[in-house]
């Protein structure tokens, strides 16, 4: 490597995780990705609508750099999907409204889509709409329709960034929690962590939730607070209806862009999110309620023609997004001191503008510090995905099997996944440097437990095969931020074998 600059990234989402890989393209920079999780992906990344958005519900005159990160983040993934094999649906979306008086509302989304250069956008009335997707509710009135939303995979899209910026150069340090910012005649000279000083040049502050206490450690914007917000979604089998095949939604509000019903990527009908603005110290409350269930419920209900019964219902779970002053993202580059970079309080459309905030964050750090950055030559753009049984006709399933057995041992029934891709999750979770294997990861990575069953049957099979490939006790497998074992059963069983009699 060229001599360079160090840069140390804290949080790996999928805003770290996609400036890492901008930055990996490069000879004379030396990239660190700090993360206090077992694993990336762990926080907002992972729990949310998993929509890319087109760029017609960003204000262009209260919102302009939202704006446009939006609309350029959108036409990037649809490269970076294709290098990174990342899932992902190119699917068209309908903000629908149940009254007439609501059209002057939805005139004002096309009018900035027009500002926005978003293709495509238009209102929709009646047969119109229910040609374009039967699950629409008749009640519906109109809608203003957008073809350039998509649908992706959040978590895989982080694996994926993550593994690309790895490959080239990056180093990923899990488990490592910033304690503090360190500057030394007002130049960043490096990040106190709980794993130790990591010396570096340059510090991306991309921390999520807690992008202002980092913020705060380096004297940089002390009235700049992330409020988190909640989102609760349900998650239904997949043999429940409808399906929509287009992103629905109602109409935003000012909190949210409004409730959406759609078909994930994985194939279950999703609704959410719910938006519940929390106590700046709720950072971690990640509960559900009967409320935000019945509002889920019964928002859908307005927009599609019928809504499966709760027991079809696989899992209720909410999210944090963390929610900055008045909306508005803070993406700066400072002299004082000097090497500090905001990449703070990014919330949606985040997931969809992560590409372009990347490539943002990589102009701001050439005009600010006037990096003089060097191309490698042997840049690798792609990244193979994990191949999946699920997704294997016959005879390349058989030649899969004669090649290596293990995709012939099924795990995860609900998915098909097999013991193969259980395998090679764990590897790869090495490969990129998590200290510590988790159920979860494997779970993101493959899919299993994601089916009816929530893992009940194949959870003891994935733990025992990661307790074989790493070498632990089975009860010390993690998931959840916490060992497999349950309580006092797990402590029984611990104690007894230490030798310590249980009456």
């Amino acid at each position: 490597m060229a001599a360079g600059r160090r840069v140390a990234i804290i949080g790996a989402g999928i805003i770290g995780a996609a400036i890492a890989r901008v930055l990996s393209r490069f000879e004379n920079l030396q990239v660190y990705i700090l993360e206090e999780n077992y694993d990336v992906g762990g926080s907002a990344s992972r729990a949310n609508s998993s929509v890319i958005h087109p760029g017609h519900e960003e204000d262009p005159d209260n919102q302009p750099l939202r704006a446009r990160l939006c609309v350029e983040g959108n036409a990037l993934w649809r490269r970076w999907c294709e290098e990174l094999e990342i899932p992902v649906k190119w699917v068209g979306e309908l903000m629908l409204f149940e009254r007439n008086e609501d059209e002057k509302e939805a005139e004002k989304y096309v009018e900035w889509a027009r500002r926005n250069n978003v293709a495509g956008v238009r209102i929709l009335y009646g047969e119109d709409l229910f040609k374009m997707d039967s699950s629409i509710s008749r009640n519906v009135k109109g809608g203003v329709y957008a073809p350039t939303a998509g649908l992706i995979s959040p978590f895989e899209a982080v694996v994926a960034l993550v593994e690309n910026a790895v490959d080239n150069g990056v180093r990923l340090l899990t488990e490592t929690r910033v304690k503090r910012i360190i500057a030394r005649n007002n130049n960043i000279v490096g990040v106190e962590t709980s794993t130790g000083f990591i010396e570096t040049d340059i510090v991306i502050n991309a921390a999520g939730l807690n992008a202002d206490q980092v913020s705060h450690s380096a004297g940089v914007e002390p009235w700049f607070r992330i409020k988190p917000r909640k989102g609760e979604y349900v998650i239904f089998d997949k043999d429940a209806e409808p399906k929509p095949s287009l992103v629905l939604h109602t109409m935003p509000t000012p909190i949210t862009k409004g409730v959406y019903a759609l078909t994930t990527i994985h194939g279950n009908l999703m609704i959410g999110p719910t938006a519940e603005d929390l106590p700046y110290e709720s950072k971690i409350d990640t509960s559900t309620s009967l409320k935000g269930l019945n509002q889920l419920v019964k928002e859908a209900g307005r927009i599609l023609r019928r809504t499966p019964p709760r027991s079809k219902i696989i899992k209720f779970f909410a999210g944090l997004r963390p929610e900055p002053p008045d909306g508005k993202w803070l993406i700066k580059a400072y002299s004082q001191p000097y090497g500090f970079v905001n990449v703070a309080g990014i919330r949606s459309p985040g997931l969809t503008a992560a590409p372009a905030i990347a490539n943002y964050v990589l102009s701001l750090l050439r005009e600010t510090y006037g990096l003089r950055l060097i191309e490698k030559k042997g840049w690798k753009p792609s990244r193979r995905r994990i191949s999946t049984v699920n997704e294997m006709d016959y005879s390349t399933l058989d030649k899969r099997i004669s090649e290596n057995p293990d995709y012939g041992e099924i795990i995860c029934f609900c998915n098909n996944v097999s013991r193969a891709e259980v395998s090679e999750a764990v590897e790869r979770m090495r490969a990129i440097g998590v200290k510590t294997i988790t159920f979860d990861g494997v779970k993101l990575r493959t899919t299993a437990g994601f089916g009816k069953c929530q893992a009940s049957r194949c959870r003891i099979r994935i733990a025992l095969l990661i307790s074989e490939a790493v070498g632990i006790p089975l009860h010390s497998v993690i998931m959840k931020k916490s060992s497999i074992g349950i309580g006092g059963i797990k402590t029984l069983w611990i104690e007894s074998k230490e030798g310590v009699k249980n009456d």
